[in-house]
């Protein structure tokens, strides 16, 4: 398939509503009029960058500014989605073309038009209550495939060495030394197979969450000091 095979659908299907259509005029991909309106639209055979650039550009001209491409056969996936909202943030309208379709080709899935921006509050405190409780920037921005050290798996580390160094105790104990109110979640939970329950109410740390601790020597080090800290303030 090339660019121009979108053209004749798109022709047909705006001119069949009254619009005055001519290609490549001033480099525009199509050009569609009917009396003082105008809209422009881009072709290309799939939703990337130069096509996003060459539609902003157009919008110097005009505010009805279309993207076409040939109809996707997966329109479900994250990626597809984050598409969508990014032409939809510029302010471009959507079509896709079916060239295979004799009888509806054309679908305009949406029309340029003003983008309300919404913020989602709740996104906005998770990621400041994660950054706050996040002692040491541990990860390197823009890693792949790479485990990432949440204020979460922090915290988990944070108890580990209090077990390791304290042996089994009580979730209450361990809050005493400031592991945090998450304390009992975290070792009831055990995501990671790094605790056991030994007694009722009474916690200690596995092999495997030894092991894994030896990781983590700069955390490892940091909350050791930290235990040592508090219990000589407390004698």
């Amino acid at each position: 398939m090339k660019e121009s095979d979108l053209f004749a659908p798109l022709k047909n299907y705006l001119e069949s509503n009254g619009y005055k259509v001519r290609a490549e005029v001033r480099n525009c991909d199509i050009t569609a009029t009917k009396g003082d309106e105008l809209i422009i639209i881009e072709l290309k055979l799939s939703a990337n960058l130069q096509l996003l650039i060459q539609a902003a550009d157009r919008q110097y001209i005009t505010d009805s500014v279309y993207v076409a491409i040939p109809k996707p056969a997966k329109r479900t996936n994250k990626r597809w989605k984050g598409i969508l909202h990014i032409l939809k943030r510029l302010e471009l309208g959507l079509i896709y073309v079916d060239i295979d379709n004799l009888i509806n080709p054309v679908e305009i899935v949406f029309h340029p038009i003003e983008f309300q921006r919404r913020k989602f509050k709740h996104r906005k405190k998770a990621i400041i209550k994660e950054v706050e409780n996040r002692s040491q920037n541990l990860n390197v921005g823009g890693s792949n495939k790479k485990k990432i050290i949440t204020a979460y798996k922090e915290n988990m580390i944070q108890i580990a060495v209090y077990l390791n160094k304290l042996g089994a105790t009580s979730p209450k104990i361990l809050r005493e030394y400031n592991s945090g109110e998450k304390t009992l979640s975290i070792l009831y939970s055990n995501f990671y197979g790094w605790f056991q329950r030994v007694d009722r109410g009474i916690y200690d740390i596995t092999m495997k969450g030894k092991n894994e601790l030896k990781k983590f020597p700069g955390l490892i080090k940091k909350y050791e000091k930290y235990l040592k800290d508090i219990r000589d303030n407390n004698e």
